[in-house]
């Protein structure tokens, strides 16, 4: 699928941009308009970047100060909130350790995982690993789940959105989202020392969630496999969000919502000294939510292309496939 490395020769193709402030607004044709943008967008390449949501600047830039100083913590600060056999799904994952579905070779990173707070679900703590509170860092965790509110609820609004566009009940998705298994995920690729054999920062996949939203990142490199083959720069703008199809709502969608495949390449020999930061938020419903195809996605011309499975079955066949979870 192309080099390993940053290309300058990467097709210059625009990502779609969308203001949901449109869907907000009391103007039925404003939010007829932002329906039609964001339903094409996903169509059509999967992509958009997102003006208007909830997440203010000030604190994107407080959790990326403090992810910043959570992993320069010396290694065996950090490991000791690694979690056996937890998956990966909180605390902390060592640089090399997941891999993309298919491939062996760990990807170029660490990682640091939020989860949900559950306030009106008890009955989910048995089912969901608790958060991990990191003790050098007081307000780490606070910040976090700030975010992690802030984007969740635009992400709840979004897929009203696109419930629309499926032409299904404003809040089909709501009863399954609503303190769902999300995930608030803290990145960091560190500096290259030498010559990767065959490893990237992060190898082509496909999200394993219903949407996934992202903050901008610090640093270039994120690319999109469009559906012409061809792969894209996704670079948003300092006040938007990247937001991408996720494999579960291609499962319900029979692909009409197809998942973009994505990557984050390796940058330029003269660059592997930055380091680079990114934090993604993985839209997950609750477990029992089923993913089966909707009668409304299948027909003659488009049969049904998924077995049926439930939110929870499927998140666990894929964290077997990516190396973070033994069969």
């Amino acid at each position: 699928m192309g080099s390993l490395f940053f290309n300058p020769q990467v097709i210059m193709q625009k990502i779609p941009k969308v203001d949901l402030n449109l869907f907000l607004s009391d103007d039925q044709n404003q939010q007829k308009e932002f329906i039609h943008q964001a339903g094409t967008a996903f169509k059509d390449i999967g992509f958009l970047a997102l003006k208007g949501h909830f997440l203010d600047e000030e604190l994107q830039n407080d959790l990326y100060n403090e992810i910043k100083s959570f992993f320069n913590l010396r290694e065996e600060i950090k490991s000791k909130y690694e979690i056996k056999g937890g998956g990966g799904q909180r605390g902390y994952t060592g640089f090399g350790k997941e891999h993309a579905e298919g491939r062996s070779v760990g990807d170029l990173k660490e990682f640091w995982h939020f989860g949900q707070e559950l306030e009106n679900k008890p009955h989910l703590k048995s089912l969901y690993p608790e958060n991990i509170q990191v003790q050098e860092l007081t307000s780490f965790n606070s910040i976090g789940i700030k975010v992690f509110k802030s984007l969740e609820r635009t992400a709840q609004i979004l897929l009203q959105a696109i419930a629309l566009y499926l032409n299904l009940e404003t809040t089909y998705f709501d009863k399954f989202i609503l303190e769902g298994n999300s995930i608030l995920r803290a990145i960091h690729y560190p500096p290259i020392t030498k010559q990767p054999k065959e490893a990237e920062r992060a190898a082509a996949h496909g999200d394993i969630n219903l949407i996934t939203l992202l903050m901008g990142a610090q640093g270039y490199g994120l690319q999109v496999l469009n559906r012409q083959n061809q792969w894209i720069d996704a670079v948003a703008e300092p006040n938007e969000l990247i937001i991408n199809v996720g494999d579960m709502l291609s499962r319900l969608t029979n692909n009409r919502l197809a998942s973009t495949i994505h990557r984050v390449v390796n940058p330029p020999e003269k660059d592997w000294g930055k380091a680079r930061y990114s934090i993604p938020f993985f839209m997950h419903p609750i477990p029992k939510m089923p993913l089966n195809c909707l009668p409304e996605s299948i027909d003659e011309n488009n049969p049904k292309k998924f077995d049926d499975i439930t939110a929870g079955e499927f998140l666990n066949k894929r964290l077997i496939a990516l190396g973070l979870l033994k069969d």
